[in-house]
């Protein structure tokens, strides 16, 4: 009874946020997503608290406008989603574009697959369907939703133009095959892990146990690492898919100082992006939960 009525609610809410004209759609979410902000005190707490181990420099009025954005823009990222059953090449034209696209298009073309570093930094979910709406189709991996139906609803969308999931429970040999076959994969790389799955690699200046399985496969495939972020640009009104050079990582001999040390390049690449964009990351994500032996926790 309960998953029915979790995806009844969520089906309404599509149906609505998707058929109204996207400025009021967002304001629709954007009223939403405020009362998400002041009636869950755990998340902004989590906020709060992620801000300030972060980005101390920031005065408490700058990390308190930061923190509110990232309500927004999760506000528009559900209009988008809700929305996109409708969007084409033709459509999204106006509003959407890609940048760098060159080097994932020379990455692709090595053979030896494409690993794209991406996290929860703007928005994610566009990222991947507008790549396949454009004609390249993408696997992603994912965690499975509890509700079943929901979770099918969910990647039904997320798949409509020939993305792929790959579910984290068979991690590690789907990556590797698809590597294999010269698929390309999106990894969201920034949410906190436990060993033996994740190692600690400092971000934004604390250790952060950060999963290591791109960097695993990349070392052992030779597959190609680019980030790949979509972006809001104020300044254009739009959204802008980024992809960043090519990352190089190192082969020294030393197997697992290899994996740290392409982990680490991994985790600085993702916060060099959530500095630039600091409101569009999932700053109420608890990514800083795993600690090192004998270090006391942060939350």
């Amino acid at each position: 009874m309960r998953e029915e009525l979790e995806s009844g609610l969520v089906l309404a809410v599509v149906r609505i946020l998707g058929r109204m004209p996207r400025s009021w759609a967002r304001l629709i979410a954007g009223v939403l997503a405020w009362t998400v902000y002041l009636g869950l005190g755990r998340l902004r707490r989590v906020g709060q608290r992620n801000l300030q181990l972060a980005l101390p420099e920031r005065s408490s009025a700058s990390r308190e406008k930061i923190l509110r954005g990232v309500y927004r823009h999760l506000g528009w990222q559900l209009v988008e989603f809700c929305r996109m059953k409708r969007y084409t090449p033709q459509n999204t034209r106006a509003w959407i574009r890609t940048e760098g696209l060159d080097h994932y298009l020379a990455a692709r073309d090595r053979g030896k697959g494409v690993l794209v570093l991406t996290g929860h930094l703007g928005a994610w979910e566009l990222s991947s369907f507008y790549h396949s709406l454009m004609g390249y189709p993408m696997s992603m991996v994912i965690r499975r939703l509890d509700n079943r139906p929901l979770d099918e609803f969910v990647n039904g969308i997320r798949c409509l133009h020939g993305n792929r999931v790959l579910h984290k429970n068979d991690f590690a040999r789907g990556l590797l095959k698809a590597m294999h076959e010269g698929q390309t994969v999106g990894i969201l790389m920034d949410t906190n892990m436990t060993p033996p799955q994740g190692v600690f690699v400092d971000f934004f200046g604390r250790k952060a146990c950060t999963g290591s399985g791109l960097a695993r496969v990349a070392l052992k495939t030779g597959a190609a690492v680019l980030p790949g972020f979509m972006l809001w640009e104020q300044d254009e009104g739009q959204y802008v898919l980024h992809f960043g050079p090519e990352l190089e990582f190192a082969r020294t001999g030393d197997a697992e100082a290899d994996v740290l040390a392409a982990t680490q390049q991994c985790a600085a690449t993702t916060e060099a992006w959530i500095r630039r964009y600091a409101d569009q990351w999932l700053w109420i994500h608890r990514r800083w939960k795993t600690r090192p032996v004998g270090e006391p926790g942060l939350y």
